[in-house]
């Protein structure tokens, strides 16, 4: 009875720990969530437009990054009492991080001006070809 019980145990903890995400897929998920949630808090309207890389290549995804934690720090709240809230979830997208490759030659300002929405659906969809 106890090396059946002694089993169970250890098939329940070996199908948990196959079944758990990765803590990276977790992190990156995270992020995604984050930036659904600015995207509603984010002032769009008479804002401030936001160089924004699309499709960056594999080789400029650290540039990218870069970019985008650089615009996120130009994003502004929609109503002046989401300020803090705001300010708390910019710095948790402050915190992502790639390799640097060293080989991408664009730079921020080399991509488009958009919104700051739209930055952020980019910024999403960046954080989703990583994943």
């Amino acid at each position: 009875m106890e090396w059946m019980i002694i089993f169970c145990v250890l098939f329940f903890c070996s199908n948990t720990a196959l079944t758990a995400a990765p803590p990276k897929t977790a992190k990156y998920n995270q992020l995604l969530k984050t930036i659904s949630e600015l995207e509603s808090r984010v002032k769009n309207k008479d804002a401030e437009l936001l160089h924004t890389p699309e499709n960056p290549g594999d080789e400029c995804l650290f540039t990218a990054v870069t970019c985008f934690q650089k615009g996120t720090l130009k994003l502004q709240p929609k109503t002046s009492q989401e300020n803090s809230t705001f300010t708390k979830t910019i710095k948790l997208l402050r915190r992502f991080t790639v390799r640097n490759s060293g080989k991408c030659e664009s730079t921020c300002e080399s991509y488009e001006k958009k919104t700051p929405k739209d930055f952020l659906k980019s910024f999403a969809n960046l954080i989703k070809k990583v994943i």
